[in-house]
Order: structure tokens, then C-alpha cells, then sequence
């Protein structure tokens, strides 16, 4: 498939990625139909595509069967990027519905004209994995069933196995993308968006930063001009059908470091304050395993794709603190009138 002029079919259109991934289609010249239940996502993110005459947003939800009847069977890709993350404060049984529930939906839609298909998955796949960095052709190794987190973790790796297994039955290409630490303009601004939204806030408030065990677990952050990158390669190379890759960036980076690094583009005074707290206090008494290294290697997804992560940690994050401040800057104001 080349870089010719698409119809696209984007679920979790006016969530982090999905909003940002439509402004780079739209830019290329692409066609979109955007879909989301505004459950999570939200339609500020929207706003700057609503008129474009490339674009349709449905606002529908993919737990419902009759959202993809109602669509024609004119689409030359489908990226599913609609799901919930990790339950960490509860509701782990939405995760798994929403998580393999929708796929379903999304593949039965597909298969019905053949369409590829590139679904997101997630790091947390690879598990308690030891050995670091991940490459794609390495084992999983699923934490235990008590502990909450891993509901996430199991439903992509059931969407993953869907996905292949769909392929190999329906005759219809499919890639998967396993995402590492994405981060910047329109993240959710919660844990829900990472933990470098939740450090942004306590810094804009001037309040102590929370970070969960003694913040030497490290991951690798990227920015998401990078995982953009990474998706629309894979959406429109016919190399990435029928592959598994892994989309992130190289810079290995403690939580603690993070919330150092952060305080320094604060610019605020004197040294970052830190709180740790234990992981037994994180979810109200209910078991919680955290992944002490996590880290891609992504030689396929540069041999296949082309893709490279460019931004530094330094660079992405001053953007996101920025767009962060702005953001927060603009609620404060609006709750004064």
C-alpha cells in the first residue's frame, strides 16, 4: 500500500493519539471518519477539525454493534486505537470489555471487505519480562491474576492474538503496535495519561510530586509526534501487515528523574519535592506489581518502517509542560467568569 490519498477509519478519534494522529492525516491529504463516545476523549481536541471537509466525526460508541453498520464499506485502512488503559483505581472489568469487545467489532467490520486494519497495543504486554529491551519476537510474561494492572495488559495481548487470528481466518492484513511511554499536547491529565501529567500539575500547583515505590523503575518516553510517526508508517507500508512492532523511543529514564527533569523546565525554585509512596498503598489494600525496567527495542520497526524516535525527553517534555500550562492557565480562567 503507498503513501497515496486514504480513506481512513479511526476509532478514539478525540482521545491523546487518535486527535493527534487525525491532524497528521488530515495534513497529508487523507480522508478521515473519526469515531468516539467522548467517554474519554474530548471534543476540544476536535475543535480544530470539525469544518475540515476531510473529516467526519461520529460520535458513536464501538461497544455498539450498529456504530460500524452504519458505515459504508468504502475504507482503504482502519486504525483501532479506542480502549481503556490501566484500572488503577478500579473497574477493571470495563477494561476487559471495552478492550476485547471492541476489537471484535472493529475486525468483524473489517473482515466484510478486507480491509487492514492496525491495532494499538501496549508495552504492558511484555509483563514481568526480565530481560530488557523488549523485541517483538520475545516472550510475555503476565503478572498474577490478584493484581489488578494486568487486566490490561491481558485484554491487548487477547487483541493481539484476535487480530492475527482474524488475518489468518478472513484473508485481511493487520499490524499491531505495541506504544512505550507516549506523552504531549492533549494527553489526558490524569494518571490516565501518564505519570508526567500528573508530575506537570503538582509543579503548576506548587505541590508535592507522588511517586509510587522509590521512583528507580525507569521507562522510555516518547514523544507523541514520535508515535504518530510510528502509526502512519504502519498504516500505509504494506511491509507492516502481518507484524508486530514496537513504537517508543531509546532514552531509559527513572520516574525520579523524571520528576526531576520536569521541576528544571518548571523553572520553580530549589529542588523537586518529592513524595514516595509505597505500593501497598496504592490500590486501597489490593495487590499491585509495578515493572521495574521497560524498554523497546525497536530494530524492526527501523529496518521495516523507517521509524525512529527524534525528539529527547528535554525537548518533548518543555513542549508538553508548555501546552500543559496553557491548558490549566485556560480552565482556571473559565471557571472565573
Amino acid at each position: 500500500m503507498s503513501d497515496q490519498k486514504k480513506k481512513v477509519l479511526l476509532t478514539g478519534v478525540a482521545g491523546f493519539l487518535g486527535s493527534n494522529l487525525l491532524k497528521r492525516l488530515l495534513s497529508e491529504g487523507h480522508e478521515v471518519v473519526g469515531i468516539d463516545n467522548l467517554c474519554m476523549g474530548r471534543i476540544e481536541h476536535l475543535q480544530p477539525y470539525l469544518e475540515n471537509p476531510g473529516f467526519t466525526f461520529v460520535q458513536k460508541d464501538i461497544m455498539d454493534p450498529d456504530t460500524f453498520n452504519s458505515l459504508e464499506k468504502d475504507f482503504d485502512i482502519i486504525t483501532h486505537l479506542a480502549a481503556f488503559k490501566i484500572p488503577r483505581y478500579g473497574n477493571a472489568s470495563a477494561t476487559l470489555k471495552v478492550n476485547s469487545k471492541g476489537t471484535e467489532h472493529v475486525l468483524e467490520f473489517a473482515k466484510d471487505f478486507a480491509c487492514k486494519t492496525v491495532l494499538a497495543s501496549t508495552s504492558d504486554v511484555y509483563g514481568m519480562r526480565p530481560d530488557v529491551p523488549f523485541d517483538e519476537e520475545g516472550v510475555c510474561v503476565i503478572g498474577n491474576s490478584k493484581v489488578p494492572r494486568w487486566a490490561y495488559a491481558v485484554s491487548k495481548l487477547y487483541d493481539e492474538h484476535l487480530g492475527l487470528a482474524y488475518m489468518d481466518d478472513y484473508n485481511f492484513p493487520v499490524s499491531i503496535l505495541r506504544f512505550f511511554g507516549s506523552y504531549g499536547p492533549n494527553q489526558h491529565l490524569s494518571w490516565w495519561g501518564g505519570p508526567q501529567s500528573v508530575f506537570i500539575d503538582c509543579l503548576l500547583k506548587g505541590e508535592v510530586i507522588p511517586i509510587h515505590g522509590d521512583g528507580s523503575q525507569t521507562r522510555t518516553f516518547t514523544f507523541v509526534e514520535d508515535t504518530v510517526s510510528g502509526i502512519y508508517a504502519s498504516m500505509m507500508k504494506d511491509e507492516a501487515n502481518g507484524e508486530i512492532f514496537n513504537i517508543g523511543a531509546h532514552k531509559e529514564m527513572t520516574i525520579l528523574d523524571l520528576a526531576h527533569l520536569l521541576h528544571k523546565i518548571s523553572g520553580n525554585p530549589g529542588e523537586a519535592n518529592v513524595k514516595l509512596i509505597p505500593y501497598d498503598e496504592i490500590q486501597q489494600g489490593k495487590k499491585y506489581q509495578d515493572v521495574m525496567r521497560r524498554v523497546p527495542d525497536t530494530t524492526k520497526a527501523e529496518r521495516m518502517l523507517g521509524f525512529r524516535a527524534q525528539f529527547a525527553p528535554e525537548d518533548g517534555l518543555k513542549i508538553t509542560y508548555e501546552w500543559q500550562k496553557a491548558v490549566r492557565q485556560a480552565q482556571a480562567q473559565a471557571e472565573t467568569v
